[in-house]
């Protein structure tokens, strides 16, 4: 039985958290003088309340239950993006209702995907809060909230199995509360190391670290209408593309990397075959669009290189319009945004270790029709991979397949070109931000009706949270007992 009193507590948490964020982007909204101050500071008094109240009169609960750790990752996410909206909303300019949720939906689940025609109109105050989101979301607001909560029993074990994927969990091998340090770690690490460089490489501040927040996270804000392009600085791109590369890999490995551990970046096969497999896209791109005369063959690899990890990544920043490129190299990267990165990571998409695990179990089946007789396991570094877990990993890869074409239908009948409605559809459950059509890399969402911001919004949610939990906490809901 799901205690109601429970999830509203913990909801409250989630909240509060929210509130901290809106109060800092209020502050610095009221040093620049800029007329947000009022829409962010409302809305972090009216969040910072709703927070506080059930901290004040709803008792303390020294255990959860998974299925309440489930029914509180589901609707955290729900109502911080639902929270989200408010300043959006209050500040007004391009923000309608449907935009404002659109935005900030974008922003939580990390996909990036934007209806503002001019970025640069926002006061600063407002692109820090819509940075903060993506923040935020990187590693999850349930993983930020366990961060700062007292370890009790149940609790942190309860979260961290409904908010990490079983597949992500084969290099974690530690308690719940370290794993959630771990993943903090590297986090902030990468992000500060981030700012620092793209500080020295002539950004501003402001800049750096809003752009760090969006890289790290694999969400794709900039604070330039053009994005990267606007700095046309290929030191920068250098930057930016290292760490969109390591952030769509897992953080066990990173943090394994980052300590000399024997589980690493370099010892882990998918990780080396995720690189690999990156980089022949890289050279493929970069020959058809030198041999095609797009560009010339610096430019081809310069422009492949960054679009290749920045969509295989999900985070979707931009150093030249790839709407314009040659079919095959559309098709490509239309493979890696459904790809994507690691498990463990900020990435979305399906997880280039679920195509990993797939192929594998193709090869197992393959094997059995050969040699009817023979006992087949699939492993991964060494690890058998346990057959209900193999099986929950084709299911979803079914479950994500049907939900982007539901969605491709959806949106053609409202008058939507195909090649817009399939790459917006890929684009927002990927949590990758751009398409090709009328939502390309330096394009943006605004000019799609109002009813295809709700379901491409819907379709990032189930993205971010992988669908499969979304399907659970709904027919949970549904039960009679």
């Amino acid at each position: 039985m799901i205690r109601t009193r429970v999830i509203i507590k913990y909801l409250g948490y989630i909240l509060l958290f929210n509130a901290l964020f809106l109060s800092i982007s209020a502050m610095i909204s009221f040093a620049n003088d800029e007329d947000s101050v009022s829409a962010l500071l409302f809305s972090a008094l009216l969040t910072a309340a709703l927070g506080a109240f059930p901290q004040i009169f709803v008792e303390k609960t020294e255990e959860i239950s998974f299925h309440e750790g489930l029914t509180i990752s589901v609707m955290g996410w729900i109502i911080t993006c639902i929270v989200g909206m408010i300043p959006y909303y209050i500040w007004g300019g391009e923000f309608s209702l449907a935009n404002a949720l659109f935005e900030s939906v974008s922003g939580y689940t990390t996909t990036g995907a934007s209806i503002l025609s001019d970025v640069e109109a926002l006061p600063k105050g407002l692109l820090f809060w819509r940075s903060s989101t993506t923040f935020i979301g990187g590693v999850g607001i349930i993983l930020f909230v366990l961060l700062i909560l007292p370890e009790k029993k149940g609790v942190q074990a309860s979260f961290y199995r409904s908010e990490v994927s079983d597949l992500s969990k084969m290099n974690f091998r530690a308690r719940s509360r370290y794993i959630i340090r771990m993943i903090a770690t590297v986090y902030f690490t990468l992000i500060v190391m981030e700012t620092i460089l793209l500080k020295l490489l002539g950004m501003t501040f402001f800049d750096a670290i809003c752009h760090s927040f969006s890289t790290v996270a694999t969400a794709g804000f900039s604070t330039k209408n053009l994005s990267i392009a606007a700095y046309d600085n290929i030191w920068i791109e250098l930057v930016v593309m290292f760490f969109m590369l390591i952030s769509s890999m897992h953080f066990g490995l990173v943090y394994g990397t980052m300590t000399n551990q024997k589980t690493n970046i370099f010892t882990s096969r998918p990780a080396r075959m995720y690189m690999v497999v990156t980089f022949i896209g890289i050279i493929l791109i970069t020959f058809q669009l030198a041999q095609e005369k797009v560009y010339g063959l610096g430019e081809s690899l310069r422009y492949a290189s960054f679009q290749v990890i920045s969509l295989v990544s999900t985070t979707g920043l931009a150093t030249v319009d790839t709407a314009k490129w040659p079919l095959f190299s559309i098709i490509l990267l239309l493979y890696y945004s459904i790809q994507c990165g690691m498990v463990g990571s900020t990435a979305g998409g399906i997880k280039f270790d679920r195509i990993y695990l797939f192929f594998a179990s193709v090869k197992k089946q393959l094997k059995s029709i050969i040699h009817p007789e023979g006992m087949y396991v699939v492993k991964m570094d060494k690890k058998i991979i346990d057959y209900r877990l193999e099986l929950q990993v084709m299911i979803f890869i079914i479950a994500y397949l049907i939900t982007m074409m539901t969605t491709t239908l959806l949106l053609t009948t409202m008058g939507i070109d195909a090649t817009t409605s399939l790459s917006a559809s890929i684009a927002t459950i990927g949590n990758v931000g751009p398409g090709f059509g009328d939502v390309s890399s330096l394009g943006n969402y605004g000019q799609l009706p109002n009813a295809a911001k709700y379901i491409l919004s819907v379709n990032m949610l189930l993205g971010r949270l992988e669908i499969m939990n979304v399907f659970a906490l709904f027919l949970l809901l549904c039960r009679k007992d």
